[in-house]
C-alpha cells in the first residue's frame, strides 16, 4: 500500500507542477466535467462511477490531466486538504457500513451511472481498474463489499428496484441470482415478491424460475407460495387465454416444467383439471422423473391426485418403466389390488428415495409393509430377501433371525446399500453373513458395506493384523467412524500389539484417529505434518504432535493443517515474532471453532501487544471488559459485524462479560432493532439478545427477517422463546388466521402457544403440526405440543381395541405401529395400560423406537420391560440384540433380572453403558454379569473392554481398579477420563493413571488433557505443586469434580491461570471454599485478564491504538491528485 501512495503522492505534484506552469482551461469532456462537479459537491460515489464510464472508451493523457487540474483552477475551488481527505474516507467507509445510506446514493444515480455500477459489480471480469497511473486491486475492493452484512441486500433492493428499467431483464436475471446466493432466506421476503417484475420475456422468465427453484429449501414457506402465485401469474399470461375456462387448466406439461417443485403449490382441484395429453407429455419428459424425485414436500391428496391424472391419461401404472419415472409419487402409490409380486418389488425399489420426504414416514412404512407382503406371495424371505430394497428395515427381529446364512449372503449386494438399520438389525444381520463366511477377511468386510457396524469388538480382534490393516486403508474405512468407541479400540489394540502400527498411523483418517492414546502415539516415528491433513485430533494429541513437529516444520506448515492448532500452546503463540504471527492470523481465524477459549485469549493479548491498531474486533471480547470501553462511534459497525460472523459460545465469555457485550451491541444499535439491516448486521449475535431487549426493542419488521435466524439458534432460553412468541403473535395475528405456510414458518416457536391455540392449528394442519413436533425434543421443553400431537393422532385413528383377550385389556385401546412412528417423543401420553396392551408384533417392530422416548417414567418402562418378556421369553434366552434394542426400557431391569441377561458380550455392554440413569446397584450388576459371562476377572479385561464398559467402570471398589492392567489402561485413558465417577473411584484411577504416566508431579500440558474427570483425583499437595502454566490444560469437565476441600489449596495465582473455560467451571461449592484474594484471582481468570504481562496501558496511548491511524505522507492537494487519493482511500478502507 506504502508503494501505492507514493505514486499517488508523485501524481499530485506532477498535477501540482501542471497548475503553476499552464493556465489552459479549455472545456473538458462533458462526462469528465459533470465528475469534477461531482467531486466538489461530495457525490463521490457518482463522480467515481461517472470517471469509471469515461475511461472506458477513453485514454488518459497528461493533456487530458492538464485540463482538470486547469479546470478546478478556474472554479477557485479551494480545500483544506487534510479535512478534505478524511471526508472522502469517512464517507467511502459510511457506504460500506451504512447499507441503508447506500441504498439512498445508489437510488440517486443516473441510468448510466447505474449500468456502469452494474457492470463493475457483477460483469467485470478485471481483477484490477486502472485510473491513469493508479492500480485498484478491484477483486479484493468488490470482496470486501460482498461480505458487508447488509450491502448485498442493498444490492438486492436495487436490483429489483432499477435493474429491469436500465438493463436487459437477463442481465438483471443474473445479477438477482448473484446475490440471492449470498442468503436468499433472508432477501426473499413475501412481501418482496410483489417487487418483481410481472412481465418478464421468455428466456428471463424461465432463468429467474430456474434461480427461485435452485433456492427452494433455502426459502421459507410462506416466501415459497408468494414465488408460486408469481410464477402462476406470468405463466397464465402467456397461456393462451382464449382457450382458458373454468373447466380448463393453464397447467401445461411445459408450464410444470417451469414450476419444478413449485408444482407441489397447485391446488387439489387445479391437479384435476390438468389436460390429459399434457399430462402424458410432462411424464414422456426425460427430465420428468428428475423434477418429481424432488418434490420433498409432496403432501398424499396432491401426490394422488397426481397418480389419477397420469394413470387416467394412458399410463399403464403397473408397467416397470412407468413405475420409474414416478419419482416421489410412488412413496403415495395406491390401487394394490391383484398386483403381482414382480411389480411389488419394482415400487419397492424406487422407495428407497421415500426417507427423503419431509414428513408422511408413517404412511410410508405402512405402504412398503403391504408391499413387502406382497412381493413375498408364494416364496420365502429367504429367496425375496435380495429384491426388497430398503423395505427389508421394516422386518422385525425375529423375521431376521429366521433367515438362513446363505440367504444373507446371496442378499449382501442389496443389504450393504441400505440406510436407516436399526443397531439389533445390524447384528443379526452381520452375525448371518458372517456365520457363512466362516473366516472374517477383509474381503468379507468390504462386502459389507453398513452392516460393517453389526461384527461384535471380540471378531474385529480376532483377525490378523495385517487385514485390519487393508480395511484402515480401503473402502471400508468410510464406515469406521460409525464403529463404537469399543470396536474402534478392539481394531486398534489388535494392529498395536502387532508391531505394524506404525506404518498404519498414517492411513487412519477422520475421527478414528482420535481414538489413538497418548501412549500409543508416543511409540510410534514418522509422523511429519501433511499426514495430519486428514486426521481429527483429541487436544492432547495435538499437544504432543505440535510439539514434536514443530522442530522440524515452519508454523504455517503445521497450522494449514486444520488440527494441529488445538495444539498451540500460549508460550508459542508469545515467541512468535510480530511479522510470524500476523501473517499466520489468518489460519488461526479460519480455525476458530477448534480453538479453546484459552487459546483465543492468548491470541487476542497477541494481537493487543503487536498491532492493537488493527486489532480484530471480536477479539475484544476476550479481553477484559473495560476493553469494551473502546468500542464506539466508527468502530460499532464492525465490532458487530466480526460478532455476528463468530459463534459467540466459542469465545465462551462469562454471564457479566457477556451482558457487559450486550449492553454495547445495544448502544451501537442506538437501543434498538429497527428493520432488516440490523438483523443481516446482527448475524449470529441475535441468538444472544436479552428477553426484555427483545420485548420493547425489536420491531415487527425486523421480526419478520430475524424469524429464520431464530429457528437456528441452539440454546435460546425459554424467556426468550417466550418473547419471541408474543412477537410472532404480533405480527402474523391470531394463530386463528394463521396458513399452513405460517405455522411452517414459525415452526418450534408454536411450542410456546396455549393449549387452545395448539388445538386450532392441530385441527386445521395436522400433518405440518405433526411435522414440527418432529424436531422438537425433550418433552420438558413443549409437553402442550406434544400432548396436542397425540390426542390429535388418537382422534384422527380409528380406535383399535386390543387383540390381548386377557380381561384387563377388554375395551382398552392399543398402541399401532402407525400411531408409534408418527408420535415419536408423543408417545409418552401412552397410559401404563395402553402400553401393557400392545400386541407383540407391534411390540417387536417398534421397541427401538419406544426405547429412544426419552420421557417415559419409571412405570411406564416397566409395562414395556414386562411386555419384552412377554415377547421374548424369559430372560436368559434373550440374545445380544434383544437387549441392544431396549434403549431407555432396559433401565426397568432390577439388578436380579439383569443377573439372569447374557452379558457375555462387551457390545451389549457398550450400548448399555450409554444410559446415564443406572443406579450404583444396577451397574454393579452388569458389571457382575459381564465377568462372569464372559469368564473374565478384572486383571484379565483388555483396552477395548474398558471402553466398552464405560460409565460401568465408575462401579469398581478400590480393589477391582487396582487390578486392571497398565498396558490397557494407557490405552483407554482418554476414555476413562470422560466418566463422571464419584470423588474415591477417580483417586484409585489417578493411582493407575501414575503408574501410565509417571507421579503427578511430572505430568505435562498433554496429559493432563489425557486424562480429563481423572485428575479429579488428585490430593491437596499434588493439586498445590503444578506450575501455574499448566491450570489452563486441566480439562474444564475435571476442575468440576476436584472437590471443594480440594481446590481451595490452589494458590491465588493458580487459580488467576486457570483461563476463561476453566474459571467458568468451578462450581458454587468451590466457590465458597475460596477466601478474598482466590476469589478475585478466579475474577481475573473469568474476565481474560492478562497474568504475564503488564494489562492495559495508560488511558491515552490505549485509545489512541484503538483508532485507526490515517495513511502516512504528505497530504492530499486540489484537484484530480484528490479524487485519485480518494481512490486509494476507498482501497484502504477494504
Amino acid at each position: 500500500m506504502s508503494r501505492l501512495l507514493k505514486i499517488c503522492f508523485l501524481l499530485i505534484s506532477v498535477n501540482h507542477a501542471e497548475i503553476t506552469y499552464s493556465q489552459n482551461s479549455e472545456d473538458l469532456p462533458p462526462l469528465l466535467h459533470k465528475a469534477m462537479e461531482e467531486i466538489i459537491t461530495g457525490k463521490y460515489l457518482n463522480a467515481l462511477l461517472d470517471i469509471l464510464h469515461f475511461q472506458s472508451s477513453n485514454v488518459w493523457t497528461a493533456d487530458m490531466l492538464t485540463k482538470v487540474m486547469a479546470y478546478f483552477h478556474a472554479q477557485e475551488v479551494t480545500f483544506n486538504l487534510s479535512s478534505l481527505q478524511m471526508s472522502i474516507k469517512s464517507y467511502l467507509k459510511n457506504l460500506l457500513y451504512q447499507p441503508r445510506q447506500l441504498l439512498s446514493e445508489f437510488q440517486q444515480l443516473d441510468q448510466q451511472q447505474f449500468q456502469t455500477a452494474m457492470k463493475y459489480l457483477f460483469n467485470s471480469r478485471k481483477d484490477h481498474l486502472e485510473m491513469g497511473n493508479i492500480i485498484l486491486d478491484w477483486d479484493k475492493i468488490r470482496e470486501r463489499i460482498f461480505q458487508s452484512p447488509g450491502v448485498n441486500r442493498t444490492l438486492f433492493h436495487i436490483t429489483l428496484d432499477k435493474c429491469f428499467l436500465a438493463l436487459s431483464a437477463l442481465d438483471c436475471v443474473d445479477i438477482l441470482s448473484q446475490v440471492l446466493r449470498v442468503s436468499a432466506v433472508n432477501y426473499l421476503q413475501p412481501d418482496v415478491i410483489g417487487s418483481l417484475p410481472n412481465i418478464l420475456l421468455d428466456d428471463a422468465f424461465r432463468n429467474l424460475s430456474t434461480v427461485f427453484k435452485d433456492l427452494y429449501d433455502k426459502t421459507s414457506a410462506n416466501t415459497q407460495r408468494a414465488l408460486y402465485d408469481w410464477m402462476k401469474q406470468i405463466l397464465q399470461k402467456s397461456y393462451n387465454m382464449s382457450e382458458f375456462n373454468e373447466s380448463t387448466s393453464w397447467v401445461s406439461a411445459e408450464n410444470l416444467w417451469i414450476l419444478g417443485r413449485y408444482m407441489v403449490h397447485l391446488p387439489l382441484e387445479e391437479i384435476l383439471k390438468i389436460s390429459l395429453s399434457e399430462i402424458r407429455l410432462f411424464i414422456s419428459y426425460d427430465n420428468a422423473t428428475k423434477q418429481l424425485d424432488t418434490v420433498y414436500d409432496i403432501t398424499p391428496e396432491l401426490a394422488q391426485a397426481f397418480l389419477e391424472r397420469i394413470n387416467s391419461s394412458g399410463f399403464d401404472m403397473r408397467n416397470t418403466s412407468t413405475i420409474y419415472r414416478l419419482g416421489l409419487l410412488v412413496c403415495f402409490y395406491d390401487g394394490m389390488e391383484q398386483m403381482d409380486a414382480a411389480v411389488a418389488r419394482a415400487l419397492l425399489h424406487q422407495m428407497i428415495k421415500c426417507n427423503q420426504l419431509k414428513g408422511f414416514q408413517a404412511e410410508v412404512q405402512k405402504l412398503k409393509s403391504q408391499l413387502l407382503n406382497i412381493a413375498m406371495q408364494n416364496q420365502t424371505l429367504n429367496d425375496t430377501l435380495g429384491s426388497l430394497s430398503d423395505a427389508v428395515v421394516g422386518l422385525t427381529s425375529s423375521q431376521l433371525e429366521s433367515l438362513s446364512p446363505e440367504a444373507v449372503h446371496n442378499a449382501i449386494a442389496t443389504l450393504n446399500q441400505v440406510s436407516g438399520w436399526a443397531k439389533s438389525q445390524v447384528m443379526i444381520l452381520s452375525s448371518k453373513y458372517l456365520s457363512y463366511e466362516k473366516v472374517l477377511s477383509f474381503y468379507n468386510v468390504s462386502q459389507m458395506g453398513a452392516l460393517v457396524t453389526g461384527i461384535s469388538t471380540q471378531s474385529f480382534y480376532s483377525m490378523n493384523p495385517k487385514e485390519l490393516s487393508q480395511i484402515i486403508r480401503g473402502t471400508t474405512s468410510q464406515y469406521l467412524s460409525d464403529l463404537s468407541p469399543a470396536q474402534q479400540q478392539g481394531i486398534l489394540r489388535k494392529i498395536a500389539a502387532s508391531g505394524d502400527f506404525s506404518s498404519s498411523v498414517k492411513d487412519i483418517q477422520g475421527a478414528f484417529f482420535k481414538e489413538i492414546s497418548l501412549s500409543g502415539l508416543w511409540k510410534q516415528t514418522g509422523y511429519n505434518s501433511s499426514m495430519m491433513k486428514e486426521k481429527e485430533l483429541r487436544r492432547s494429541q495435538a499437544l504432543y504432535l505440535y510439539e514434536l513437529l514443530s522442530k522440524k516444520n515452519y508454523p504455517v506448515d503445521l497450522l494449514s493443517t486444520g488440527q494441529l492448532v488445538k495444539g498451540v500452546t500460549c508460550q508459542l503463540i508469545e515467541s512468535m515474532s510480530t511479522d510470524g504471527f500476523l501473517n499466520n492470523f489468518k489460519l488461526f481465524e479460519m480455525n476458530l471453532h477448534l480453538l479453546s477459549p484459552y487459546q483465543v485469549n492468548c491470541l487476542a493479548w497477541k494481537f493487543w501487544k503487536v498491532s492493537n491498531a488493527s486489532i480484530p474486533p471480536f477479539l475484544l471480547l476476550v479481553l477484559p471488559t473495560d476493553y469494551l470501553e473502546y468500542v464506539s462511534g466508527s468502530l460499532c459497525f464492525p465490532f458487530i459485524e466480526s460478532l455476528g460472523k463468530t459463534e459467540l459460545d466459542l469465545l465462551n465469555p462469562s454471564l457479566h462479560k457477556k451482558n457487559a457485550v450486550l449492553q454495547k451491541i445495544q448502544e451501537c444499535l442506538n437501543g434498538s432493532v429497527a428493520d432488516e439491516y440490523d438483523v443481516d448486521l446482527l448475524g449470529n449475535l441475535i441468538c444472544h439478545l436479552p428477553p426484555a431487549f427483545l420485548h420493547g426493542r425489536m420491531s415487527l419488521k425486523a421480526m419478520a427477517t430475524a424469524l429464520h435466524q431464530f429457528k437456528l439458534c441452539q440454546q435460546l432460553s425459554h424467556e426468550q422463546k417466550t418473547e419471541i412468541t408474543y412477537k410472532l403473535l404480533e405480527l402474523y395475528g391470531s394463530p386463528n388466521n394463521w396458513t399452513a405456510e405460517t405455522t411452517l414458518d414459525i415452526g418450534p416457536f408454536i411450542a410456546l402457544l396455549s393449549k387452545g391455540e395448539l388445538n386450532i392449528l392441530a385441527e386445521k394442519f395436522p400433518d405440518t403440526i405433526l411435522q414440527i413436533a418432529k424436531t422438537i425434543a425433550p418433552i420438558s421443553s413443549a409437553e402442550e405440543l406434544l400432548s396436542t400431537v397425540f390426542e390429535s393422532i388418537s382422534n384422527a385413528t380409528a380406535t383399535v381395541e386390543s387383540s390381548l383377550t386377557r380381561p384387563d385389556c377388554l375395551g382398552t385401546r392399543a398402541p399401532s405401529s402407525d400411531e408409534i412412528i408418527k408420535l415419536a417423543e408423543a408417545n409418552v401420553f401412552w397410559s401404563v395400560q395402553e402400553l401393557k396392551c400392545m400386541d407383540a408384533e407391534t411390540f417387536d417392530k417398534n421397541v427401538e423406537l419406544l426405547g429412544s422416548v426419552s420421557g417415559f417414567n419409571s412405570s411406564q418402562l416397566i409395562a414395556l420391560k414386562e411386555k419384552a418378556k412377554q415377547v421374548w421369553g424369559s430372560l436368559p434366552d434373550w440374545k445380544s440384540y434383544h437387549i441392544v434394542s431396549l434403549g431407555r426400557i432396559a433401565l426397568a431391569l432390577t439388578e436380579h433380572e439383569i443377573e439372569e441377561l447374557d452379558l457375555h458380550s462387551i457390545d451389549t455392554i457398550s450400548v448399555l453403558s450409554q444410559q446415564t440413569e443406572w443406579t450404583l446397584t444396577q451397574a454393579r450388576s452388569i458389571l457382575q454379569g459381564f465377568l462372569e459371562d464372559s469368564g473374565q476377572t478384572i486383571g484379565t479385561l483388555k483396552s477395548f473392554d474398558l471402553v466398552g464398559l464405560g460409565a460401568i467402570l465408575c462401579a469398581l471398589n478400590s480393589t477391582e481398579v487396582m487390578s486392571i492392567r497398565t498396558a490397557e489402561f494407557s490405552a483407554a485413558v482418554a476414555r476413562i477420563g470422560l466418566l463422571f465417577c464419584s470423588t474415591p473411584v477417580l483417586r484409585q484411577f489417578k493411582k493407575v493413571t501414575e503408574s501410565v504416566f509417571g507421579t503427578a508431579a511430572s505430568w505435562n500440558s498433554s496429559i493432563l488433557q489425557e486424562i480429563g474427570t481423572i485428575a479429579g483425583g488428585l490430593n491437596e499437595s499434588e493439586l498445590k505443586a503444578f506450575d501455574k502454566k499448566l491450570m489452563p490444560y486441566f480439562q474444564p469437565i475435571a476442575v468440576r469434580h476436584i472437590p471443594p476441600e480440594i481446590f481451595q489449596a490452589l494458590s491465588a495465582e493458580q487459580i488467576a491461570n486457570l483461563g476463561p473455560e476453566n474459571a467458568a467451571m468451578v462450581t458454587r461449592s468451590q466457590r465458597e471454599h475460596l477466601n478474598a484474594s482466590q476469589l478475585q484471582s478466579l475474577q481475573l481468570a473469568l474476565d481474560g485478564a492478562r497474568t504475564s504481562a503488564p494489562e492495559i496501558q495508560n488511558g491515552a496511548s490505549t485509545t489512541q491504538a484503538m483508532q485507526t491511524p490515517a495513511p502516512s505522507g504528505a497530504p492530499c492537494l486540489s484537484g484530480f491528485g484528490i479524487w485519485l487519493c480518494a481512490a486509494f482511500t476507498l482501497h484502504l478502507a477494504f
